[in-house]
């Protein structure tokens, strides 16, 4: 059952979008002619008293699928192909009926499915955006002041008055986005469709995302983009199967969405039964909060080291290790150009990670990289795997990889995520990932003009009265 309160009565609930024991199902017939059987012989089965036959399987898109999305929050939904994401999407905005569960939504709601949705291909451009905001409840006075900021934001030109079925996918997701987002949605729900956009294209649509999230808008999008996740989204939602698997927050979540979806088929339903084993155990295990990154809080972390050493109690609690396809990395650390181990670095020092790969297969062209993230899952620098290559290596043997680095961070803790690719049995894939396998601080030392969390040695310069006054 689904359900829309208007937006004259958004004030009398705190929650945006409340899902309950939804589920989807399809019939999946492997012959046509088994559609005719089905609905033929059973009933002359019923007449004669036998039990009648099934010609056909059910497929379940959706499974008992329950959450809310608070007002004001932004949920991010992410999850394998074919996990039922789009689905959740169609029925929560109402193109869609369940089978089973019901619906609440509160609010009036603004939505980017999949390419094309609500548009009429024989309509122009102008016509469809009238029409949706038609469907959306918008007079057509008020969209009439609106339309030059969506033609505007949408930017195609003479198109706008031109055959929707014309436009190029780029096209469609420009005028599709722009007409969501100026109709002043109380919710704005975002599938993939963003990905068809170019790159100017989509870093307009999330800072008007952004705009939205900061007004106390509420947004639910979908997105295989984990950076798209973690930068945007208050918590996140894996679904894997038609079931929602794990919830959390957007770092945690992720963190095992990555290990899923780069594991091999033979070892993901594994992986995917000790996920669903973190969900009914404890939940802070996908809290993903500052105190459960790091053995122990920062603010507890003795504070009077200084930089160049190294504190033992530092270590990372978030760390999730990849499946191993021939490759294991171990050994991950941070050293001074001499060879000391530390955690506690200083800006503006050189410092070098390295990490030890054993070799349980024989692989070629194999690459080894790292990334460097914040607490909050942003990734700020990191090395290619293509940028330091190997011809072949040996089962057996072990390669040191080493990346000598410029700190320029600025005082906060930050991870390292480690990782080796290269080609075995002919398909080059990833041997080994490790996320947040290690981690580092870099503590406050004094007055700094930087912010952030990079340092670009800035050098300021203020004119006031034909004098110059400068300071680093």
């Amino acid at each position: 059952m689904y359900s829309k309160n208007s937006a004259g009565d958004v004030g009398n609930s705190d929650v945006a979008i409340r899902v309950r024991g939804v589920s989807k199902h399809y019939v999946m017939f492997d012959r046509p002619e088994d559609r005719f059987k089905q609905m033929v012989v059973p009933r002359l089965e019923r007449l004669i008293g036998r039990p009648p036959r099934r010609y056909f399987r059910d497929f379940a898109a959706l499974s008992n699928v329950s959450f809310e999305v608070g007002r004001g929050e932004t949920i991010g939904i992410i999850g394998r192909n074919g996990s039922g994401k789009s689905t959740l999407l169609q029925i929560i905005c109402g193109t869609l009926q369940p089978t089973s569960g019901t619906v609440e939504v509160n609010g009036r709601i603004a939505a980017l499915l999949e390419l094309g949705a609500g548009f009429n291909p024989e309509f122009t451009g102008r016509e469809n955006v009238f029409l949706n905001a038609a469907i959306l409840g918008v007079p057509r006075k008020e969209m009439e002041w609106r339309f030059d900021e969506i033609a505007r934001f949408a930017d195609i030109g003479p198109f706008i008055n031109q055959p929707v079925k014309t436009y190029s996918s780029g096209m469609y997701v420009r005028l599709a986005f722009a007409t969501a987002i100026n109709v002043d949605p109380d919710i704005l729900v975002v599938d993939e469709a963003l990905a068809v956009g170019d790159e100017a294209f989509q870093r307009k649509c999330f800072a008007r995302i952004e705009e939205i999230k900061d007004r106390g808008g509420t947004i639910l999008f979908v997105s295989h983009g984990a950076q798209a996740i973690v930068q945007l989204c208050t918590r996140a939602i894996l679904f894997d199967g038609g079931e929602k698997i794990l919830e959390g927050k957007p770092r945690a979540i992720v963190g095992q969405y990555q290990k899923l979806v780069n594991a091999s088929a033979e070892a993901a339903p594994a992986i995917r039964k000790a996920i669903l084993a973190m969900r009914d155990g404890s939940q802070e295990h996908v809290s993903g909060g500052t105190e459960t990154l790091v053995a122990h809080s920062p603010r507890s972390a003795p504070e009077n080291l200084s930089a160049d050493s190294f504190d033992p109690g530092m270590v990372p609690q978030s760390t999730v290790r990849q499946e191993q396809r021939g490759g294991s990395i171990r050994d991950v650390r941070v050293v001074t150009l001499s060879g000391e181990q530390v955690n506690v670095l200083s800006t503006g020092k050189r410092y070098v990670i390295e990490y030890r790969t054993d070799f349980s297969e024989d692989a070629r062209d194999v690459g080894f990289g790292i990334g460097i993230t914040t607490i909050t899952g942003i990734q700020l620098a990191g090395a290619r795997c293509r940028a330091s290559r190997v011809k072949s290596v040996r089962a057996g043997n072990s390669v040191v990889s080493r990346f000598e680095f410029l700190c320029s961070f600025l005082p906060g803790h930050y991870f390292i995520t480690c990782h080796v690719r290269g080609v075995a049995d002919a398909e080059e894939v990833p041997l080994h990932r490790v996320i947040d396998a290690a981690m580092f601080r870099v503590p406050f030392q004094g007055d700094v003009l930087p912010a952030g969390a990079v340092d670009l040695s800035m050098i300021v310069s203020v004119a006031a009265n034909s004098q110059s006054v400068d300071g680093r």
